[in-house]
């Protein structure tokens, strides 16, 4: 049996070529009865539009791109948050006639923005959504700008972040997650930094300090080290931390991977978790339910936010909707085992 033709849609449905065409293209100004009889045509005559011929003609593939930060990076890689900025970034694909393509790239490649750029040239994307901590590194956002393609940013770090962006409340959920913990009793409550080029990260550290503030408890420059979003880092400044003679009763790491690392180390000082020392961690990673006991962290939405951002490429190509520059998509507190009360006899103002 012979395939249909746009031409045998447009005849069945009433219309011209030109009409089905901008419907297959989810293209504005056709009347909802004219695109739903066109539709019904497309369905009944199981057409399927030619998609090569459809990005030779726009010049640009029904495609969007998503880069990422490459998770073998890291000494304990998060497969969760890759998995989920796929798939919200998938659903909108999915939804609107769009393939997916994930590119994952190298801060550490001295060559990566021309990486990218070849990319872009031989994938021709419709789009770009690239996610932190990419979005702030200013070689690579100048790379792609620098290939006229449509760019959406997820968490840049930047309060006044220029061009298209999705961010979550990193600030208010990290003085959040301090506020709990000082409710707990806890008064000397360390903290773990991120990368210091991670700039979405570092607004946790800034959470941290108003979280205090907001508590009436002194910010403690000794209770801050510094971490490199790794497991491992995560580790040492843990022992770090739990082998003072003055040790703090909780450690709030500022991303999961890190406060694995610290729960490690308390394991191995042979502390009890949340007996002595309560550890609280941010993204919520798969590994965050996994791990004895269950780490209390902050979730990060990150398939919402991909999604978000895949939206905005896609609005942005359509004339009739006015596509949003900059979009909020609050994180949430998951309260579980790996913290508790502040033990009473430990619960003190650290100064050292």
């Amino acid at each position: 049996m012979a395939h249909s033709t746009i031409t045998d849609v447009a005849r069945l449905a009433g219309v011209s070529i030109k009409t089905v065409s901008r419907v297959v293209n989810r293209e504005p100004g056709v009347r909802e009865e004219t695109r739903a009889r066109v539709q019904a045509a497309i369905d009944e005559l199981d057409y399927c539009p030619n998609q090569s011929a459809r990005d030779l003609a726009s010049a640009k593939a029904h495609l969007i791109c998503l880069i990422y930060e490459d998770p073998s990076n890291y000494g304990l890689p998060s497969a969760g948050y890759i998995i989920r900025l796929q798939s919200g970034v998938l659903r909108v694909c999915r939804s609107h006639g769009y393939e997916l393509l994930v590119h994952p790239a190298s801060q550490t490649n001295p060559k990566v923005a021309e990486e990218l750029q070849a990319v872009i040239r031989r994938a021709r994307p419709a789009g770009i959504v690239l996610a932190a901590p990419l979005s702030s590194n200013p070689a690579i956002v100048k790379a792609i700008t620098q290939t006229n393609t449509p760019l959406v940013r997820i968490s840049p770090g930047q309060k006044r972040a220029t061009g298209a962006v999705v961010v979550t409340n990193d600030l208010e959920y990290s003085a959040e997650m301090t506020r709990y913990l000082a409710d707990c009793g806890h008064q000397a409550i360390a903290f773990v930094n991120g990368h210091p080029d991670h700039r979405a990260v570092q607004l946790r550290l800034s959470g941290y300090k108003e979280g205090l503030k907001q508590s009436g408890l002194p910010f403690v420059t000794s209770l801050v080290v510094q971490g490199d979003n790794s497991f491992g880092s995560g580790l040492e400044a843990g022992l770090k931390l739990l082998s003072r003679k003055q040790r703090p009763t909780a450690i709030f790491a500022a991303n999961d991977d890190m406060a694995v690392g610290v729960m490690r180390a308390a394991n191995q000082l042979g502390l009890s978790i949340p007996k002595d020392v309560s550890i609280a961690g941010c993204d919520d990673i798969t590994l965050a339910e996994q791990v004895h006991p269950p780490l209390t962290t902050i979730r990060q939405p990150f398939s919402t936010m991909a999604e978000q951002a895949a939206l905005m490429l896609v609005k942005g190509g359509e004339e009739s909707e006015r596509a949003t520059r900059h979009a909020v998509v609050p994180g949430t507190l998951k309260i579980r085992e790996s913290t508790g009360p502040a033990p009473k006899s430990t619960a003190s103002r650290a100064t050292k």
